[in-house]
């Protein structure tokens, strides 16, 4: 594809910029808040700050519907792909900075004195990250009601390398974006307030791992650079149909590329570590990354294999055959032996990646909405689902991850057992629930593209997938419940409206798709 019939000249266009400007611009002023403002004007402030950018961001997307350009002299493609899903980045990322702001009530706290004088109440993240858990430091900090409010400016400096991500023209934009949205990431992993080593364990793996596939990415650019002289992705598509130079080398190149890629979507062989990092980081962050970051790099992956190796399809498309297939059934497999909800969601995760590679596969515009369709529909379906398992906690507060102890919760907690259930229907693809107009969509894109013996394994994998969302249910609604049964936490309104919002979305893409089948059809469009 030649990019410069579809695009306009490359210039400098602030204004087509203004989503990831006002996002990097409040995180900037977030760092300056976190710097001097009185500690206990902190939290209200990054708040309003954090839900005030992202909404003036989603305004400004909205405000260029229909743009057609390459800004910031050619690095950054303003169109249908890049502006569908910096809206889907953000609106999902409203909803987790609400779960990062919520502060649920600390019950280990609760006596008579303290019901009467108001029960003090905690976030999700540790009070002190400097210290040691467990230390006196900590204690002393929670004892204080210190809270850790960096975790906003964080997760907007985040947020803005995701915008970034799947906008990037060239492969040096891509890296940066790419590095911008991890390096908070490791460090917001770290800071769970409870099992916090289990939480700085994940956080370590995550970086080393992240380091690992920046590094493969970044040799994947030399390697594309060497070949095509640019590191522009409608350049190295150029030099590919013309045939320049070694054609080994945009091979190894695009094969180095894809490990970083693959790694960030989570799919096999590169999925290891979403497991242990899901399971280890506080529960808004795990929600944020397994909606937020996917959007992202799929985006991305988007971008490298229709723009800049379309020429390629012969060598790439059989081999992300394999990892689709390995993806989806290791995914499925796995999901049904794990006992923690936490685990079980996150190779679940793996999985619809698995799902979502069909539609990158498929080749055509079809593909390219379905996958957009896609991501939409399962980020806020992620996110809820993780949501609801934030709310549920035992009596220290702590929450409970253990599938055993969510036996008999839909009895004692019907609104959340009904929510969470929605959200595993949506997943295995019932249908009127978005997850089966998602697959649905996918899976005729591969078809259509000569993939029907992917579609087969899907089908498969959903319905291997399906045992385990439907264990959970049965659990939750149809087994006693055992002693000591979980609660579900009162003062979380916060997380009250995230998982309203997205139980709601979910439905409506279920029930009525077709307006945003049609907006993502519109959106693809512009891309292939």
């Amino acid at each position: 594809m030649n990019a410069d019939t579809v695009l306009q000249a490359p210039s400098i266009e602030y204004s087509q910029l203004a989503p990831m400007l006002i996002v990097f611009a409040v995180a900037v002023v977030g760092v300056l808040v976190e710097a001097f403002a009185p500690r206990r004007a902190r939290y209200t402030t990054h708040v309003v700050l954090a839900l005030g950018g992202l909404a003036a961001a989603f305004v400004a997307v909205l405000l260029l519907a229909g743009t057609r350009n390459l800004a910031a002299v050619g690095a950054v493609a303003i169109d249908g792909p890049t502006l569908f899903l910096q809206g889907t980045i953000l609106l999902v990322s409203i909803l987790a900075v609400l779960l990062m702001a919520d502060r649920g009530l600390d019950r280990a706290a609760v006596t008579a004195e303290t019901v009467a004088a108001g029960a003090r109440v905690v976030n999700a993240f540790t009070p002190r990250a400097s210290a040691v858990p467990g230390s006196a430091a900590e204690k002393e900090a929670a004892k204080a009601g210190v809270t850790q409010t960096e975790v906003f400016p964080l997760a907007l400096f985040a947020v803005g390398g995701m915008l970034l991500f799947p906008a990037a023209d060239d492969l040096l934009t891509m890296f940066v974006a790419l590095e911008v949205l991890s390096l908070p990431l490791y460090l917001l992993c770290g800071l769970a307030r409870r099992r916090r080593l289990l939480s700085q364990e994940a956080a370590l793996k995550y970086f080393l791992l992240g380091a690992f596939s920046s590094a493969f990415f970044l040799f994947g650019v030399a390697m594309l650079y060497g070949y095509a002289g640019t590191v522009q992705l409608p350049g190295i598509g150029q030099s590919i149909e013309r045939g320049s130079g070694d054609i080994v080398l945009a091979q190894i190149g695009l094969a180095m590329l894809s490990v970083g890629l693959l790694f960030k979507v989570g799919a096999v062989p590169f999925h290891s570590w979403i497991p242990d990092v899901y399971q280890g980081a506080p529960t808004p962050i795990t929600a944020f990354m397994a909606s937020a970051t996917k959007i992202a790099a799929f985006g991305a992956a988007l971008r490298v294999f229709y723009v800049a190796v379309p020429g390629l399809s012969v060598d790439w498309r059989p081999v992300l055959w394999a990892v689709a297939i390995a993806t989806m059934l290791v995914g499925a497999v796995l999901a049904i032996t794990q006992t923690d909800v936490k685990r079980m969601l996150a190779y679940s995760s793996v999985a619809h990646a698995g799902f979502i590679l069909t539609g990158v596969i498929a080749g055509n515009d079809a593909g390219v909405s379905s996958t957009l369709f896609y991501l939409l529909a399962y980020g806020f379906s992620t996110l809820g689902a993780f949501a609801v398992v934030s709310l549920v906690r035992d009596p220290t507060g702590t929450e409970v991850t253990e599938l055993a102890r969510w036996a008999g919760l839909g009895r004692t907690s019907p609104i959340v057992g009904a929510a969470f259930a929605l959200f595993l229907l949506a997943f295995a693809g019932i249908p009127l629930t978005s997850g089966f107009v998602s697959k649905f969509a996918v899976f005729q894109a591969a078809a259509a593209g000569g993939a029907v013996p992917l579609v087969i394994v899907g089908v498969i994998s959903s319905a291997i997938a399906a045992i385990f969302y439907v264990r959970v249910i049965v659990l939750m609604f149809f087994a006693d419940p055992p002693e000591g049964t979980p609660t579900v936490v009162v003062t979380s309104a916060p997380t009250v409206v995230a998982v309203v919002v997205a139980a709601v979305v979910t439905v409506v893409l279920g029930v009525v798709p077709q307006p945003v089948l049609d907006l993502a059809d519109r959106a693809a469009s512009f891309l292939t």
